[in-house]
Parts: structure tokens; C-alpha cells; sequence
């Protein structure tokens, strides 16, 4: 949709989070020790509680976005005359860390019309467009695959979904 900010790449997620927060976390002090850290919870915790009260009013907030989820398109069904979609989240790395964003509700039931019913296993993106969720948009936590490396969790609620094939056919 026209107006949309389009979230596709390390270099624009990043200047979204700038436009935010400002600059990225200080991960170490954070992490501290770790995840057996008795203090760990609490410090993740006030990080996201400091950065929601920051970004409050900040124009950013109402952007309409675009980002990205991988999607793969299974067989065909005759009963709802089209592919069914099987999707999952983009995790893009960025100088801010890891991020993958987050719809507030997966759209579920997903499916690609199309009439010719002999496509199979086609790799697509499904982009999703919305708003982040004004009271909680960005949650701030760490990998649970990579020791120590923050993940930046973008809250969003879609409005819109489009399909994109990857392949040429």
C-alpha cells in the first residue's frame, strides 16, 4: 500500500529501530552473566520497559510496514480451489542484533488461488503490512541458538498479506 515503509533488509530495519530507540542496546551489560543470571530477567525486563516509555509519541510508532516471513506453498486443494501456505518467520541480521518480527496474530489458513492446480512446492515470501501494537511494539530478548546475541521482536498487527513467488516459473 502507498505510505508503507518496506522492512525488507538489515539497512532498513535498522533505520526503523533508529527512528525508534536510537541506537541498540548495550547487549553485554544486559546479558550479564547469562541466562543463570539472578539478575538477567530483571535487566531484560526494565530494558523493555525503558525503551516502550522512550519510543512513546515517537511518529514511527504509526508507520504502516511491510516486512517479510518465508512461506512454501504445498499441494493443491480442490476444496478451497487453491494451495494452502505453510509459513514461518525471516530472522535478519542487523547491527542491532537479530530480528524477527512478530505479528500479533499469525494469519492461519492462508492460501494462494491460482487455476492451474499442477504447481507444487513453490518457496514464496509472504508479506505482511500493519502497525506495531502501540503498547508493546518492540520486545527486546536474546537467541536462544546463539549464546549472548541480542533478538529484537517487532509486534506487529497485519493488515494486509501478499504472496510473492521467488522462482521464475
Amino acid at each position: 500500500p502507498a505510505g508503507t515503509h518496506l522492512l525488507l533488509d538489515a539497512s532498513s530495519i535498522e533505520r526503523f529501530l533508529e527512528a525508534l530507540d536510537g541506537q541498540p542496546p548495550d547487549w553485554q551489560v544486559v546479558y550479564g552473566a547469562g541466562h543463570h543470571d539472578p539478575e538477567h530477567d530483571d535487566r531484560v525486563f526494565a530494558l523493555n520497559r525503558e525503551r516502550d516509555a522512550q519510543r512513546d509519541g515517537k511518529p514511527a510508532l504509526s508507520w504502516l510496514v511491510t516486512f517479510t516471513w518465508a512461506g512454501e506453498i504445498g499441494a493443491y486443494r480442490q476444496e478451497e480451489q487453491g494451495f494452502p501456505v505453510a509459513l514461518g518467520p525471516v530472522f535478519t541480521p542487523t547491527a542491532w542484533g537479530i530480528v524477527r518480527f512478530k505479528p500479533e496474530e499469525v494469519p492461519g489458513n492462508l492460501v494462494v488461488a491460482a487455476e492451474d492446480s499442477r504447481l507444487e512446492r513453490v518457496e514464496i515470501l509472504v508479506l505482511m503490512t500493519g502497525r506495531l501494537i502501540p503498547q508493546e511494539s518492540i520486545v527486546y530478548d536474546f537467541s536462544h541458538e546463539e549464546e549472548g546475541r541480542g533478538l529484537i521482536m517487532p509486534l506487529v498487527r497485519v493488515e494486509f498479506v501478499q504472496f510473492v513467488r521467488l522462482d521464475s516459473q
